[in-house]
This record gives structure tokens, sequence and C-alpha cells, in this order.
């Protein structure tokens, strides 16, 4: 495919093997230093920097002299001759021939990148803020997990659907939803897209994965939590129980780490991370014997809780030193704590075939294995004091046939910021949306 655009080259593919061939790069200008009669610029642009150098009596007299009026962050085209260097950075760089100015910015920028600032005013002015290349270098780490996640789903038989953001009904039952006007109506921003995937399980689509946004109207201003967030949303039929969902899980996890440790290596070496990949099968804990692990740490909970904050902590800290490894899941979590649709132990109603999938102490998913028998998803609604008035729309279709299912939703934002150690979710997200926040 012929080049598109006003340029030919990125300044990665920049080399020295291109050697007096004429170029064309563009980008943001973030430097100029000026020594006598040399003066060097610092392009950049996406994928990475390159330097421009100009000599006098090299280089025309109207190119060197209109640098010196060039500013920082300015967008600029410039047309060269590669010229191989030892002595600058990558072993090479451009004699210019010519630069165009297509934007300039105003004199003072309100944000500069390479000082540290405060995360509510890098927000505010995150535009700026991104130009930064270990901030964008988080976005292509999350790009990678998100590509492998995806392909990986396909290789096994799975097909992308997209779901309703707007429902006529709290999908969950509870009051952490955004409600908005729709004509004469009240709707709902979606909580998560699970009861629509398990329709179409019923509708006969077997293998399903949805990627998109879900909100949570939660007053909730700590590091991990977002009132927009995205997952990765899986579901499959025909399942023996909820050990089979786990299986896929930890496929997906494993494959995408594996991508971003392959592919991503320029990323990481910015951010200074080293990607460990987790042996498997990942450890698996199950309630009651939850409590005792907790209790054993100093933690007591209430029979038919579920987990805390610390809770959390606890069991990564205990899964770290016990099996000397970042991720677990969660499972058979008490009934009383979790929604209407997911699956109780026939045998042991007081527990569900829940899962939750921990890493580095902080939960990832939840998922596990669903409700699939018509009797039981009404008799589980109206214990959990449901309108069924309220979620006919849903439950009427398992009159008709539906087979064992279960799934899971991965929260792209939280596997981003635990993989990378970023202190804040809001730095995993370009825009984010939190009780406080919604613009830009």
């Amino acid at each position: 495919m012929d080049k598109i655009g006003l340029r030919t080259h990125y300044a990665k593919e920049i080399k020295p093997e291109l050697d007096s061939e004429e170029v064309v790069v563009g980008g943001w200008l973030r430097s100029i230093r000026e020594h006598g009669r040399l003066k060097f610029l610092v392009l950049e642009d996406k994928s990475g920097s390159i330097q421009i150098t100009a000599k006098r009596g090299d280089v025309s007299d109207s190119v060197f002299e209109n640098i010196s009026s060039l500013g920082k962050e300015w967008v600029i085209l410039v047309r060269g001759k590669v010229k191989k260097n030892s002595e600058a950075p990558k072993g090479v760089e451009i004699v210019p021939t010519g630069i165009d100015v297509l934007s300039e910015t105003a004199d003072t920028l309100p944000l500069d990148f390479k000082v540290k600032a405060e995360l509510d005013t890098r927000l505010d002015w995150r535009v700026l803020d991104l130009r930064d290349p270990k901030n964008a270098a988080i976005f292509k780490v999350q790009s990678k997990l998100i590509e492998e996640m995806t392909d990986r789903l396909r290789m096994m038989g799975f097909i992308q659907v997209f779901t309703p953001c707007l429902i006529g009904a709290a999908s969950e039952g509870g009051a952490d939803v955004f409600s908005v006007a729709y004509f004469d109506k009240r709707a709902y921003l979606r909580q998560d897209p699970q009861l629509h995937r398990e329709l179409l399980i019923a509708a006969g689509f077997d293998k399903i994965f949805d990627l998109g946004p879900s909100w949570r109207a939660e007053p909730s201003h700590t590091p991990r939590h977002l009132c927009e967030h995205r997952g990765c949303a899986v579901e499959l039929s025909f399942i023996r129980d909820e050990t089979d969902t786990i299986k896929i899980e930890e496929e997906l996890v494993v494959s995408a780490l594996q991508g971003v440790k392959k592919d991503c290596r320029e990323e990481l070496e910015l951010l200074e991370k080293d990607i460990k990949i987790p042996r498997r099968p990942f450890p698996e804990l199950r309630f009651p014997e939850v409590y005792d692990i907790l209790e054993e740490m100093g933690k007591k909970n209430r029979l038919g809780e579920g987990l805390d904050r610390e809770g959390e902590r606890l069991l990564g800290k205990w899964v770290e030193e016990k099996y000397k490894h970042e991720f677990c899941f969660v499972n058979r979590f008490p009934f009383e704590s979790k929604p209407f649709y997911v699956m109780r132990v026939d045998e042991e109603p007081q527990w569900a075939r829940s899962v939750d999938l921990m890493f580095k102490g902080l939960e990832l998913s939840s998922g596990g294995q669903r409700e699939h028998r018509y009797d039981k998803i009404i008799k589980q609604a109206k214990e959990k004091n449901l309108a069924l008035k309220n979620i006919e729309w849903f439950t009427k279709f398992f009159k008709y046939g539906v087979p064992p299912m279960g799934g899971f939703n991965l929260g792209i934002e939280r596997l981003t910021q635990k993989l990378l150690d970023l202190e804040n979710i809001r730095e995993a997200t370009p825009f984010p949306r939190a009780p406080e926040r919604l613009l830009p």
C-alpha cells in the first residue's frame, strides 16, 4: 500500500541504513538547542524521537535562520536527508532541506510533562499529559493486552458481539446506576453486559465476548474505582461447572501477558517494568476456607460476607507467600453477597458457583456459572427481593431451553493498573470518569 499523508517515515523508521535517502517526518518539536553554527531539534511522533541537525553551510540560510523562530510543541514537517552519525542518538540524524510549520502553540504551555505534576493537574490537561512517552506507553501496553485476549478468544471459537449500554431496568437491582432520559421514559446505563450475554447464549450463540464500557454510580474516590470502565466480557455454554470459565480466563491472562512481554519491550523499558508470566494453574481458594485464611491473618468475617478491600489485600499477600504467585481465583462466594442470576451449589445452597480473579490483591473480574434453570432463577430473584415484573424481560426466555453456561468480565483498566503498578486507575484510561470528573 502506498504511503498516505504528509510523512514518508516515522521517527522509529529512520535508521543508519537509510543514509543519504530523502525523507519527510512530522511530529511535535520537543526541544531546540543552538551552539553557534549548529542547531539541534528533537522531533517526536508516536513511534519515538529523531534528531534534526542543521549546520550553517550544510543547510540553506533560510532553513538555518527560521529554526530560531520555532517554538516548543509546535507541530512541524521536516524534509531532509538521512545521515549516519555515531554521535547522534541511535546513530542517525536528519539534515533538513525544508521545515513547514503545521501548527503553533500558545506562548506558555499549561503543563510540561517533563516536570512532575499532581494527577488532577495532569488530568485537567490530559492531552498534553499523554504526549509524555511514558504515559503513551501505558496505552500501547493496554492495546496489546486487548489484542492478545481477543485474538485468543477468536482462536478458541468465540465471536465478538455488542450488547446494549442503555437498558430499561437496573441490571443488578442495585442503587449504583446512572439514569438517563430516554424520550418519555427513564433508562439506565448498564452496570455489566452480563444479562444480555446470557440471552445470546439462550439464543444459541455458544461462545461470545463483548468488549465495551459499563458504569457504576459509586461515589468512590479510591485509586481503584472508575465510574466508567471497560471489560472483556466472555460467556460460553455447555460447561460442566465454573471451573471451565476459570480455564478460559487463565488462558486469556497468560496469553495477554506473553504478548506484552514479547511485543512491548520498548514500552516496558520506558515504564521500567518486567512482566512475569504466571505459571498455570493459578491457585484457587474457596469459601468457607477463605474465612479461615483471613482469620489466621487477623481478620474476622461474618458468615455470609464476601470480600472487602482489606480481605482482598490480605488474600493477595497470603497467596504470594504460600504459592509465590501474583494471581489467584476465589470461588464459591456466599450466595448472600451475589446477584440473583448466579448458580448456587445445589448440595450446599449457601455457596454460589461465583468466581473472582485476583491480581496482586485486587479483584480483576467477577464471574462463574450462571443459573440457567427458570424455576431456580425465579426463586433466587424472590430471595433477593426483586420485583419479578422488572426482570421479566430477562427471565422469561429461560422457560424455553437454555444450556448450562458461565463467563466473566475482566476489567481492562484494573489489569493495566496492576500489571504496570500504576498508583491510580485513572492513569490507565485516557479520559477517566470519576465522581468529580466529567471533563475533558
